[in-house]
């Protein structure tokens, strides 16, 4: 949607970024580190293959055979070095062992330290999507505010939508407080 026009266009499109920004965290976290073993861990890595860089997923199968291996099954075992080295520049902090056929990951246990450390990487994620949909709201309110002014919405009106605003940002900061808390508990989670 160009710019919304009408109160009502205004927060659709304010619900709808407040979800893109709910969404965003949700990918984002998927990606922090748990520990347990997921495909998710190294599937967007990008590997150097074929003269581009690729994610991972469409270079190679990538399994969890049990709760700490990921185990990564080139196409083309020509690959195997460049999705080795991908993994070792990755900010995984993760040894690869190549045997020439796979690769496996072993997911070492994390440490108390770590832990803490995740959850205030979770903390700061919270924090950045609470800012950016704080922001969307203000954005919604202010057009809203120009409606007003422009006599294109009464005063009632304009404080019928400025509830309707903060309501959206309430639901979205309530599934937003729940996708923190539930990964926190699983980084805690031994």
């Amino acid at each position: 949607m160009s710019h919304p026009t009408t109160p009502q266009e205004i927060i659709v499109d304010a619900d709808h970024r407040m979800a893109q920004s709910l969404e965003s965290i949700k990918q984002e976290l998927v990606h922090l580190r748990a520990g347990r073993a997921s495909t998710s861990l190294v599937d967007h890595i990008k590997v150097h293959a074929y003269d581009s860089d690729m994610p991972m997923s469409q270079l190679a199968t990538i399994s969890t055979p049990d709760a700490t291996t990921i185990m990564i099954t080139a196409y083309d075992k020509g690959n195997l070095a460049a999705i080795e080295k991908a993994i070792q520049q990755s900010e995984l902090g993760l040894t690869p062992q190549n045997d020439g056929s796979i690769i496996r990951l072993t997911i070492p246990p994390l440490t108390e330290d770590r832990r803490k450390d995740l959850v205030k990487a979770v903390g700061k994620y919270a924090e950045d999507g609470r800012v950016s949909m704080r922001n969307v709201r203000r954005d919604a309110n202010d057009h809203l505010k120009k409606l007003n002014k422009n006599k294109e919405l009464s005063d009632d009106e304009f404080h019928i939508y400025l509830e309707k605003v903060d309501k959206k940002l309430e639901v979205h900061l309530e599934d937003l407080e729940k996708v923190i808390k539930d990964k926190q508990n699983e980084v805690m989670e031994i």
